[in-house]
């Protein structure tokens, strides 16, 4: 094949070398614009596994870059005079420019012909003289730009700017991120050792603080002199460095994330940054380019057409792509806001940064460095008063929490799940059974599903109810099981289902009418909830005045039944958020129009209900952090205003879900997928908070705690399979300290006896 690479960066380079293993007689040139020499960044980052796939396609190539490479085994965080380390991450780099040598000393040992210095206009002009144009021209491809109606780009240009920068000063021992307070906001340094002499130095800012500095007026040199000054306690008088002296101006970028709809184009492909980026935080831009050279090389032999080898070379590598992409978000989000967490203890800082992508979890910090993770169990454990020294410390789900004079003794919290099993609204021996196993099994609390404030506030008929003097004994018989038979505290969730009521049971067919006997509904505006679903009535005065009256009644039978806390629905479409959501509130009067307005009825329900609630219990309200409809929806950010407002009525805790609000909803779901909003809320608005959101692993809550994302952690599904998800979770765990009941003893030392043996055959193998 006669193959040109357009680009001369380790995407280009390594795809030249690993055409000509496969045959010598291929014809393949790179050319690159700049000089041989020419490279904006200093030091590249691979992984272990990286360095493998390396060997196995080049065993040559991969020994040379083997043997430049500086190893380390630390993070290292400096924040608010405190230095953090931890161990066991294994990472390696080498100088940028250093890997371009050794790449074109091997690829022109192997007959690759390069071109540098040499300007090209059009990716065209290549297409018809060669079989395989490769379009490693990075991240501002001109050849991705000059085909942008078919490759499709997704250019998400993100919030912070950066330098990057080098450095003379010594940073041997760990990869270190550095945070500094300055007058014009946090900046903050991501540092990293790359050969004998020198350091890569990022430096990055929110764009407020980069305006403040006049960061964008500065030259290179200038831009240099203040980093230095920011971060002269870490630099022991050495100077920062920038090699974009070929870039005119500010060297200062926002990091654009890179994805195309398509990868190809009749002989082009794309590759590198070209067709996807990762952010730097995550340091595997090269690794994603390398690996991409090696596949598109390995399919281009065993495919019989270029356009078969594209395909394939494209179904994998896109899905590795949006792992890591996902990565990548999560971990540049984490510093695009990074000063919603520099309230944190340096500790739990250290912990939020290492967790920040979600590819490192609680029990892999342990395997990385099992020391660094008890003093940081010990350090949640001390705050929450219960950690003595000489003890083993016990991961953070089962740290005890006080809320008023509640005190749970764990953070695991059985989230509502309709069961649709009530008759006229009242429980039954189901609910008995249900909630009495949960509570057997060992979570801090167990919330019960919605329960409604009236006949004709319930989501289905088989929904229960606290509108009859029969509902409230029901209940009584409930709380009274679980108070006596385990250490739970049991809530009741009151709410109205407003516009989604008078639906079928869930297993039937959700939120449909029913196919007889509908009852009226009401809710804030008259918007169905679908175009199958009754017109609700637009709620007057009068209505106001009788559902906020059903809500002090129910909550008044709640506290007579012997419930711990109360939480109150304003979530997932229901009466109380169709009132907040500017979805389903079109009201023109005092209730609708800002989020100011369309809060007025839910807090003065919520107030009415808190003030004859008793004060040493505590109060929850759920709402939907977002409706997942962008531009018209609520937004994350109204979430935050919303708590605010909840805890200044004297909520306890913000139970945070999201969506389920509006048929035209587009969630994105992944593990996890809806505490991001509980971790705003609490480090914004300084609430306390219930995370929940296919949550089902002890790692997932008690990395969740750890980071400070959520105070309590709601466990909805996992609880359905398994009613004693946390005492099973306990002895995976190997913790002992979670209460059993009696008659269950055998069956619990048989089951730490099962683990203990089973951890010890895995040691052994």
């Amino acid at each position: 094949m006669k193959v040109i690479c357009l680009g001369g960066g380790p995407a280009g380079l390594y795809f030249a070398i690993s055409m000509k293993l496969r045959d010598p007689e291929h014809d393949v040139t790179v050319i690159e614009r700049n000089k041989f020499d020419d490279t904006f960044g200093w030091g590249v980052v691979l992984s272990a596994e990286t360095l493998e796939n390396l060997k196995i396609n080049d065993a040559k190539s991969a020994e040379s870059i083997r043997s430049h490479f500086a190893y380390w085994d630390d993070i290292a965080v400096h924040y608010r005079g405190t230095c953090n380390v931890s161990s066991g991450h294994g990472f390696c780099g080498i100088g940028r420019k250093q890997l371009l040598f050794l790449l074109q000393e091997r690829a022109r040992e192997l007959g690759v012909k390069m071109e540098f210095e040499r300007a090209y206009t059009s990716a065209t002009e290549f297409m018809a003289d060669y079989d395989l144009v490769v379009a490693a021209d990075g991240l501002n491809s001109s050849s991705r730009t000059e085909f942008a109606t078919h490759f499709k780009p997704d250019i998400d240009t993100r919030k912070c700017k950066f330098v990057w920068l080098g450095t003379h000063q010594k940073f041997d021992d760990a990869f270190t991120f550095i945070f500094e307070e300055t007058e014009y906001g946090w900046v903050w340094a991501h540092a990293y050792q790359f050969d004998s002499d020198t350091a890569t130095f990022i430096v990055e800012c929110s764009e407020e603080t980069y305006e403040a500095f006049g960061f964008g007026d500065m030259s290179q040199a200038d831009s240099c002199r203040t980093c230095e000054k920011i971060f002269e306690k870490h630099l022991a008088g050495n100077e920062l460095m920038t090699n974009a002296n070929h870039i005119r101006g500010s060297a200062w970028i926002n990091f654009p994330r890179v994805l195309c709809e398509k990868w190809s184009h009749e002989n082009l492909v794309l590759m590198g940054d070209a067709a996807a980026t990762a952010h730097f935080s995550i340091g595997s831009g090269s690794k994603l380019a390398m690996e991409s050279a090696i596949a598109l090389a390995n399919y281009l032999h065993s495919e019989s057409s270029i356009q078969d080898a594209f395909q394939k070379y494209e179904d994998e590598r896109r899905l590795e792509v949006l792992k890591l992409q996902s990565a990548a978000r999560n971990s540049l989000e984490w510093f695009e806001n990074v000063e919603r967490y520099l309230h944190l203890d340096p500790i739990q800082l250290n912990y939020s940064l290492l967790t920040r992508s979600q590819r490192i979890s609680h029990e892999n910090l342990r395997e990385r460095d099992a020391e660094w993770l008890a003093t940081a169990e010990g350090w949640f454990q001390s705050e929450a008063g219960v950690f003595e020294e000489g003890n083993a410390p016990r991961p953070p789900m089962f740290a005890p929490f006080m809320l008023r004079d509640m005190e749970l003794n764990n953070r695991v919290v059985v989230s509502p799940m309709a069961q649709y099993k009530a008759i006229n609204g009242t429980v039954t021996d189901w609910h008995l059974a249900h909630y009495g196993e949960r509570a057997k099994g060992g979570a801090g609390m167990v919330v019960v599903e919605m329960t409604c404030v009236s006949a004709t506030g319930r989501i289905t008929p088989g929904c229960p109810g606290l509108y009859e003097r029969e509902h409230e004994a029901a209940w009584k018989r409930i709380t009274n099981f679980v108070h006596e038979h385990s250490q739970a505290k049991i809530c009741c969730q009151v709410g109205h289902a407003g516009p989604k009521g008078s639906t079928q049971l869930g297993w039937e067919e959700m939120d449909a009418p029913l196919k007889s006997d509908n009852w009226p509904l009401i809710a804030a505006s008259n918007v169905p909830w679908s175009e199958r679903n009754q017109v609700p009535k637009q709620m007057d005065r009068a209505d106001m005045d009788r559902v906020k009256a059903d809500f002090v009644s129910a909550a008044k039978m709640a506290q007579a039944a012997g419930f711990d806390m109360l939480e109150l629905h304003c979530a997932h479409g229901y009466l109380l958020s169709s009132f907040i959501s500017p979805l389903t509130n079109k009201r023109q009067d005092e209730f609708g129009g800002s989020l100011e307005n369309r809060m007025r009825y839910p807090l003065e329900v919520i107030k009415a209900v808190r003030e004859i609630w008793p004060q040493e219990k505590p109060m929850s309200v759920r709402i939907s952090a977002t409706d997942w409809v962008e531009d018209e929806g609520l937004s994350p950010e109204e979430a935050v205003d919303i708590a605010r407002m909840l805890d200044a009525a004297e909520i306890d805790i913000c139970d945070v879900s999201a969506g389920q609000t509006s048929i035209n909803a587009q969630p994105v779901y992944g593990r996890m997928f809806q505490v991001p909003f509980s971790d705003r809320i609490r480090n914004d608005a300084g609430m306390k908070t219930m995370a929940v959101g296919n949550i089902f692993e002890p790692d997932h809550v008690n990395s969740i705690l750890m980071a400070g994302r959520a105070d309590l952690v709601c466990l909805a599904r996992p609880h359905l399979s398994d009613p004693y998800w946390t005492l099973h979770a306990a002895a995976g765990l190997g913790d002992k300290g979670v209460h059993w009941p009696e008659p269950y003893h055998a069956g619990r030392d048989q089951l730490y006896r099962l683990a203990e043996r089973a951890e010890t055959m895995k040691v052994r193998v």
